[in-house]
């Protein structure tokens, strides 16, 4: 087995992303089961929320009744815990358990009890999507003791004395999974990843600054601030009670230590594989398509026409204003619009917003292929808070119009690019191939795939020091267009106007430069996207089960 060290009987991961797409967290299970499949088959198994209906079915689940059948016929699980098993329908077709969790709603404030009780877990500030997610993870967590029982009792275990089991949880939502694993299956390996601290994020959502301030903050005292309580106590007892626990960053390894109370045993990076990335062979109609679809939106946004010397740039990702740098990005465009440019630069925003329709006159316009200038030329979808969306407000207070005369153009896109949004009909990964160049300059990043994925597509980024990915380019490459197709700007909390000014240049290079030599960039990319391969990360998680199976051996011997 390739890096294949760890041997186990049984792992369980559990997500609320399991054939789930909702962020990030989706990609890096989806691409990592490929590679655990090639090394352990059928041993990883992964489970998530069962939210779907026979009207709005799952388009990542495919049900096999056959697997697990004799465990479905034995299963006894408290009522409204239903399961259903299949395959997950990504490269490696690993086993999925989906789980109907409803029954635990009426149990949650007995449990929520059990679970003060035995880890100060504090449920009672809890809102929003808290009791949606713990109610989740109890129900898997049931369904994990289940599985356990069933493949120690039928002799499914090199050893019945000494199960080799792990269970895996991914973020606060998972939590409870982990805790009740902890108190009803002991002898279970427990594993904990955080993409990200909750209160991390809701400090720099806030406005707050981190970095500078982080050996100050309290992580407890700040979640009473921000209103935070339940989801930290919930993400710091998971953290503390791991066998072992894990993050994704160096960046965030020091923000877990400080506001979680522990630091990270092993930093497991985000691996990638870029199978869903054109063949060379197909690679120039990808673009070609792509590139005539956002120029047409461009032109028919703007009543006058974007040929294909365009520069396209863009930023993409989850629409966190502040934490995902997209005020730096519109303001480092604002700066490049006053640089000596060799052609015209064209700048998508595509980040997901409350969005309510396609625009009806820019639907028109394209069907008509008529050049007429629209009101409002820098948006393509109707809002519901257009008058409270941070991103429209600044394109505004900026002064972009989008003249014939711009050197700079900005059109914001604030819908999920999944092909069927009614203006590009394209998805984000088809568009992809179509930019000249992307830049995510976040603030709060723990790993970063938008700047992955943009280098395997061959196109040159702009990210930051403090993302994840910006930080293994510092450590891993000579940090510039030519040697990896990634420049890493330094970013703190007090340089944004510096941070600003060298974007706008970093990407103003590039539109100045010769074809020859973006061509060698994007080569360069490429390649530093096949450095980030799964193949070569996964060895970091096998440590992680390592320590986990280690952890858990020490603590059943006491």
């Amino acid at each position: 087995m390739d890096n294949c060290i760890s041997e186990f009987d049984l792992l369980l991961e559990t997500s609320w992303e399991v054939c789930n797409k909702i962020g990030g967290i989706y990609t890096v299970l989806s691409t990592k089961a490929a590679t655990l499949q090639k090394n352990y088959k059928d041993k990883t198994i992964f489970i998530g929320p069962d939210v779907w209906s026979d009207d709005n079915p799952s388009p990542y689940f495919i049900e096999n009744r056959t697997l697990l059948k004799k465990w479905l016929l034995e299963a006894e699980l408290p009522e409204g815990v239903d399961v259903r098993v299949g395959r997950w329908d990504i490269p490696g077709r690993p086993i999925v358990i989906l789980v109907k969790f409803d029954g635990m709603y009426a149990v949650k404030d007995e449990f929520y009890g059990r679970m003060w009780q035995l880890y100060g877990v504090d449920s009672l500030h809890a809102y929003g999507d808290y009791d949606e997610a713990c109610s989740f993870s109890h129900a898997a967590g049931i369904v994990a003791k289940s599985l356990f029982s069933f493949y120690k009792a039928h002799g499914l275990v090199s050893d019945r004395q000494k199960p080799r089991f792990i269970s895996h949880y991914d973020e606060w939502t998972t939590g409870m999974g982990l805790l009740y694993i902890k108190a009803e299956c002991p002898e279970a390996a427990t594993v904990f990843t955080t993409h990200a601290t909750s209160i991390g994020r809701s400090i720099c959502g806030n406005g707050k600054p981190l970095y500078d301030r982080l050996p100050y903050y309290n992580g407890d005292q700040m979640a009473r601030e921000l209103n935070m309580e339940s989801k930290h106590s919930l993400e710091k007892a998971a953290a503390l009670q791991a066998d072992c626990f894990t993050t994704v960053s160096e960046v965030t390894a020091r923000e877990c230590g400080q506001l979680l109370g522990r630091r990270p045993d092993i930093v497991t990076p985000n691996g990638f594989e870029n199978n869903f990335v054109p063949s060379a062979s197909k690679f120039a109609d990808a673009r070609a398509a792509a590139r005539s679809k956002m120029l047409s939106v461009a032109s028919s946004l703007t009543g006058h026409s974007f040929d294909d010397n365009t520069f396209i740039v863009v930023t993409s990702g989850r629409c966190e204003y502040r934490n995902k740098g997209i005020d730096l990005f519109l303001d480092s465009m604002t700066h490049m619009s006053y640089d000596n440019l060799d052609r015209p630069v064209l700048a998508f925003v595509m980040v997901p917003a409350w969005v309510d329709k396609a625009r009806p006159d820019l639907t028109i316009a394209l069907d008509d292929k008529a050049l007429k200038r629209l009101s409002d030329p820098v948006i393509t979808h109707t809002l519901h808070n257009y008058n409270s969306d941070p991103v429209i407000n600044r394109i505004h207070q900026i002064g972009f119009i989008n003249d014939a005369d711009a050197r700079v153009s900005v059109i914001y896109v604030p819908c999920y690019l999944n092909g069927a949004d009614g203006i590009f009909d394209m998805t984000y990964y088809d568009l992809l191939p179509g930019f000249d160049a992307s830049v995510f300059p976040s603030y709060y990043e723990p790993w970063g795939y938008t700047p992955l994925e943009s280098v395997a597509f061959g196109v040159p980024t702009v990210t930051t020091s403090l993302s994840g990915f910006g930080q293994w380019i510092l450590d891993t490459f000579t940090d510039s267009f030519a040697a990896c197709g990634v420049r890493v700007e330094k970013r703190t909390d007090s340089n944004y106007d510096e941070v600003c000014e060298r974007i706008s240049d970093d990407i103003a290079s590039l539109v100045n430069n010769a074809q020859a030599e973006l061509k060698k960039i994007s080569k360069a990319a490429k390649a530093t996207a096949k450095s980030a391969a799964w193949s070569n990360f996964i060895s970091y998680y096998i440590t992680a089960f390592d320590i986990a199976l280690a952890n858990a051996d020490a603590r059943n011997k006491k």
